[in-house]
């Protein structure tokens, strides 16, 4: 048994020798080292021998082992460097070739039609003004003339969290609040704002409502602000957006933090008026609620309501975009399916 220890390790050492590629250097680690190699059934069959040879046997099987294994280590790095300056020779590596193009991203198309949305509102003299998404009741509601219990808090399905009186806000028109207060100079200053932003509803998820979603607020307050003033204002930003034959219509609604309240429709783009399916064959598609500032949100937010006045109004951007590109279903914005973004 001895004398095999002896043969396999010069054939081994003989056979790596001849080694040029790392395929065969794997094969040659495999059949003398391997889990099922040479050497590793020889160390198996050590049962078989007389129990005086048993010792003598094992320790040379071992010190045949460790050659090997260092062998085959310093053998590996020979192979890895002939690879290397044959892949060189024979690689010859083009530098006048282009490059590979680099896949550039786009826009989210919520990004695309909430930039455009602020673009048209900036052209008309509004700034933009950032809110928290985190609010506490008050301010997401009784500050907005939706006291406790008032029915109307029904319309909005509320996160609510572990700290009593801190919610996800609902809805952006919060934002008019801290607006006021920030730059409305104590109630001696007009402003003109719209507030973007993400809110939040615990409500069923389904192709036309999600549990989160884009709104614009917008905010005018000053003196003599009439519902004129409100009327002639969204119809300009819906020509500016959907296009100058775009007709405009105004729907009476109600909103606890305006009054009056209307919902405002314009002409259906795809169909031209003549009724599809986007606009459920009326040729009329909803794209914002407004109205005047509620007398009692003015005080809140500072304001005396006898010698100023406002107007306000939300949108939904996501909504805007399904009907301007016909997207069935409100879910695909966040779902993050690169089929859908890639289309924008």
């Amino acid at each position: 048994m001895t004398d095999n220890l002896e043969m396999l390790l010069s054939e081994a050492l003989t056979g790596l020798e001849n080694i040029q590629d790392s395929g065969s250097l794997q094969k040659w680690e495999s059949q003398f080292l391997g889990k099922n190699g040479r050497l590793t059934q020889m160390l198996k069959g050590i049962g078989k021998l007389p129990p005086e040879q048993r010792a003598d046997f094992g320790k040379r099987a071992n010190e045949i082992k460790q050659t090997l294994t260092e062998a085959y280590e310093q053998h590996t790095e020979i192979v890895r460097q002939h690879e290397l300056g044959k892949a060189l020779e024979e690689g010859e590596l083009d530098v006048t070739l282009p490059g590979r193009p680099v896949q550039r991203g786009g826009l989210h198309p919520s990004t695309r039609i909430l930039r455009q949305i602020q673009a048209i509102w900036a052209e008309m003299g509004f700034q933009v003004y950032t809110s928290r998404d985190v609010e506490d009741d008050d301010t997401n509601f009784t500050l907005l003339n939706i006291p406790p219990h008032h029915p109307a808090r029904d319309m909005w399905d509320t996160f609510y969290t572990t700290q009593e009186g801190v919610i996800l806000r609902t809805h952006t028109s919060p934002g008019q609040i801290h607006a006021m207060r920030d730059y409305g100079g104590n109630g001696t200053q007009p402003i003109r704002v719209i507030l973007p932003g993400m809110c939040y509803r615990y409500e069923q998820m389904t192709a036309r409502s999600e549990i989160q979603f884009n709104q614009v607020e917008g905010l005018a307050v000053g003196r003599h602000i009439t519902m004129t003033d409100l009327k002639g204002t969204i119809a300009d930003f819906a020509r500016r957006l959907y296009g100058e034959d775009t007709k405009v219509r105004y729907r009476a609604s109600h909103f606890p933090f305006t009054e009056p309240s209307m919902e405002v429709d314009v002409s259906c783009t795809l169909c031209g008026g003549k009724g599809c399916n986007v606009c459920k064959y009326t040729g009329w598609i909803e794209i914002m609620g407004c109205g005047m500032v509620h007398p009692v949100v003015l005080q809140n937010g500072g304001y005396d309501p006898t010698e100023w006045s406002g107007f306000a109004f939300g949108m939904g951007p996501e909504r805007i975009a399904m009907r301007k590109h016909d997207i069935k279903d409100i879910r695909y914005f966040w779902s993050g399916d690169l089929r859908f973004l890639e289309q924008f």
